[in-house]
C-alpha cells in the first residue's frame, strides 16, 4: 500500500519545536539522532492529530493544522512519522491495540474460571475496554475517530482495522460460538458485526439520544450505557436461529 507523502522533508535530526524558538533548545543531543523527550513530543503530536482526524477525517486534515495544534513544526512531524499516512496509522493503532489487548486479557480471565463463560460475560469483556477508554477526553476523541474510520477509503481503513482488531475479534467469535452451539458460524459473525456497529454508534458521542430523549436517557453515565447495550447485545446473541426473511410486499414468484 503506497503512502501519501507530505511536503515536509524528513530531517536527519529533529527540528526545533515552535515552542522552543528564541531560547536554547533543551533535551537535545549535540550530534545526530533522536532528541531526548521523544515520548512526550510524540504523544503531543499524536494527541493533536487524533483530534484533527476525528473532527475532519483523513482527507480534511493537513499536517499544517496538526503542527499548529501541537505547537511543533511540520518537519518535526515528518521526522517522527514520515507522512500523513504514517501519522494516521500511529494515531489509530496507539489506542486500537490497547483496546484489543485489554479485551484479550478479560477473556483469558473468564476462561480461567471454574465454568465456561456465559454470553453476557463475553459481551462485557468485549465492550468494557472501549467504554473505559471513553471515560477519558482522548478516549472519547478516539471513539469518534474509530466510528469515522468506516467512512474512510478502503486503502486507509481496511489495513488499520485488520491490524488492530482482526485477531482478537476472531477469538471472541470463537468464544461466542462455544457459548452458542445452536448458532452457525455465519450467525455468530453476523451478530458480532451488529454488536460492533451498535457500540461504535453508542460510544461515539453523537448526542442523538440526548436529542431524542432529553432528561430520560443519559449516555454519559457509564453504568447506564453498559447496562443497556450489554442487555440489548446479549439478547440478540441468545436469540433463536433466524428464519429466512422476506421483505414486506414481496411474494413468491409465479
Amino acid at each position: 500500500m503506497s503512502k501519501v507523502q507530505d511536503s515536509a522533508p524528513v530531517a536527519d535530526t529533529a527540528p526545533e519545536s515552535s515552542t522552543a524558538r528564541g531560547r536554547p533548545a533543551r533535551g537535545r543531543r549535540a550530534g545526530p539522532g533522536r532528541p531526548e523527550g521523544t515520548s512526550n513530543v510524540r504523544d503531543q503530536i499524536l494527541d493533536a492529530a487524533e483530534l484533527e482526524f476525528a473532527n475532519l477525517g483523513y482527507a480534511g486534515t493537513s499536517l499544517r493544522n496538526v503542527a499548529d495544534r501541537a505547537e511543533v513544526t511540520q518537519a518535526l512531524i515528518s521526522y517522527y512519522f514520515g507522512s500523513k499516512h504514517g501519522l494516521f496509522e500511529e494515531v489509530f493503532l496507539r489506542r486500537g491495540r490497547k483496546i484489543a489487548d485489554e479485551r484479550m486479557e478479560r477473556l483469558e480471565a473468564l476462561r480461567r474460571g471454574p465454568a465456561p463463560p456465559p454470553v453476557r460475560d463475553i459481551v462485557y469483556a468485549f465492550l468494557m475496554p472501549a467504554l473505559a477508554m471513553r471515560e477519558t477526553e482522548g478516549g472519547r476523541t478516539f471513539m469518534r475517530l474509530q466510528a469515522r474510520l468506516h467512512t474512510e477509503p478502503p486503502e486507509i481503513s481496511y489495513k488499520l482495522r485488520n491490524e488492530a482488531y482482526d485477531a482478537s475479534t476472531r477469538i471472541f467469535a470463537a468464544a461466542l460460538k462455544e457459548a452458542l452451539p445452536h448458532l452457525s458460524e455465519r450467525d455468530v459473525y453476523w451478530r458480532m458485526t451488529l454488536m460492533i456497529g451498535a457500540y461504535l454508534y453508542a460510544f461515539s458521542d453523537t448526542h442523538r439520544l440526548e436529542e431524542l430523549a432529553p432528561g430520560i436517557c443519559n449516555p454519559g453515565d457509564p453504568d447506564e450505557i453498559i447496562t443497556e447495550i450489554s442487555s440489548f447485545v446479549s439478547a440478540g446473541m441468545l436469540a433463536p436461529v433466524p428464519e429466512p426473511a422476506r421483505a414486506p410486499g414481496r411474494g413468491k414468484r409465479g
